[in-house]
């Protein structure tokens, strides 16, 4: 910190991506940063831990290591430091389990002299020369920039939170999982891989309980996400920035064509589900279960004991309903825009939507240098924008915004195939 109490930035949240972030910009001299997070302490989706569940991503999609594979903070670092390094060696698998990597940022955010706990931000002021950031806790933050990584919000159905009533999104299942049980009747509305999760953790257990376990989705099928490797390469650098140069509305269209490269279940897990049918089938326990697609939920109504939910089939356009005690909202994220920013608005970039638009450099304030952002820019550069695997590349962007320099290296191709027309292939205007 500057003599006059000033850091060089204030980063704002600590998931995944902001912590990635604190661990770069730690063996950095020229930079000083301090990073607010509200909790009391690190827990990466809680509501979500489920004992069995694996990252969708490699060990490699740590905090640091696409950035830094020497760092201090990468996963291997903490393996060995834990004293689980051979038996993650001899597991011979590449993802890590999720309780694992929860863990692991734990050991590395409890570990960093830049991270403050207790700390939920109330307002950023903008006095002249450098934002001013208070907290509930009454303690006051001046920084130079701003790095926001306050994550994304559960995404709930407008019907259900009008109608009121108990229902949960996924982020809070395990908190209220023995109190789903003790219902007569269960339903899941979601296409991913919480939704198959929570399924598959219901269905296991629904011998034991008896309850009635429906799953629904728009989707027109169960799908799982798309692993092939030439389309693996859409997580790379030059694609981000091919993405970025399209017109908004074909991003749009893309974002919805894409959802199997980011939105689906895991082909382990969907053949999982699919074989746990067949033992409680082949074991007398054939379980009291509906399986839905192409169904949209478009009303809800709490009458005080369970939902009655209006149902519509998009493919035979059939309106239907379903009564259900236990309501789950496996329904996905949305990128949220903080209350605590409203007096700095003005100095912020806003698309036609009232999204930030954020330029190649992460930055969405007016002179692109000032405010930056950290999975809140999937509309301006594509799905990666949530994936874990990406968060080292971003933020090797970032330190070279904040620093003026390519502290850590920034690739710019990797992939083999092309995205748009190649140079060589361009027809010049004159032949």
């Amino acid at each position: 910190m500057t003599p006059n109490g000033t850091y060089d930035f204030v980063g704002i949240g600590l998931g995944p991506f902001n912590l990635g972030l604190a661990c770069l910009t730690d063996p950095v001299d020229e930079l000083d940063g301090v990073f607010l997070e509200a909790r009391d302490e690190l827990a990466w989706h809680p509501g979500m831990m489920l004992p069995e569940a694996t990252l969708q991503v490699p060990f490699l999609a740590d905090l640091v290591t696409m950035a830094d594979p020497t760092s201090r903070w990468s996963f291997l670092s903490y393996l060995k430091e834990t004293g689980s390094l051979y038996p993650f060696y001899i597991r011979e698998s590449f993802y890590p389990l999720r309780s694992e990597y929860d863990d692991y940022c734990r050991w590395a955010a409890e570990r960093l002299d830049s991270v403050r706990f207790g700390q939920a931000v109330t307002r950023v002021e903008w006095d002249g020369a450098a934002y001013v950031v208070s907290t509930a806790a009454g303690d006051t933050f001046r920084g130079r920039r701003l790095v926001l990584g306050v994550g994304t919000r559960p995404r709930i159905l407008d019907c259900v939170r009008e109608a009121g009533g108990p229902a949960i999104h996924s982020a809070q299942y395990l908190d209220h999982k023995a109190e789903l049980q003790q219902h007569d009747s269960i339903t899941i509305v979601g296409s991913g891989q919480s939704a198959a999760e929570i399924y598959q953790d219901l269905l296991a257990e629904s011998a034991d309980h008896d309850y009635r376990l429906t799953w629904l989705t728009r989707s027109p099928r169960f799908f799982s996400m798309e692993y092939t490797k030439l389309t693996l390469e859409l997580t790379s650098p030059e694609y981000t920035s091919y993405f970025q140069g399209l017109p908004e509305l074909t991003r749009a269209r893309l974002l919805r064509d894409q959802r199997s490269l980011y939105k689906g279940i895991s082909g382990d897990l969907v053949d999982d589900i699919h074989d746990l049918h067949y033992r409680l089938r082949v074991q007398g326990e054939g379980p009291r279960t509906t399986l839905v697609t192409n169904t949209a939920v478009t009303g809800a109504r709490w009458d005080g004991s369970s939902y009655e939910l209006d149902l519509h089939h998009e493919e035979t356009d059939e309106d239907f309903g379903l009564r259900t005690d236990g309501l789950v909202l496996a329904t996905g994220y949305a990128a949220q825009v903080p209350e605590f920013l409203e007096p700095v608005r003005d100095r912020i970039r806003w698309d036609e939507q009232g999204r930030f638009a954020a330029s190649s450099t992460y930055s969405v304030d007016h002179g692109d240098r000032e405010i930056y952002v950290q999975n809140a820019e999937e509309h301006t550069h594509g799905f990666v924008a949530p994936d874990l695997g990406m968060g080292a590349y971003r933020n090797s962007v970032l330190v070279a915004a904040l620093t003026g320099r390519e502290v850590y290296p920034i690739e710019k191709r990797i992939a083999v195939q092309s995205f748009g027309v190649p140079d060589h292939l361009r027809r010049s205007h004159h032949s």
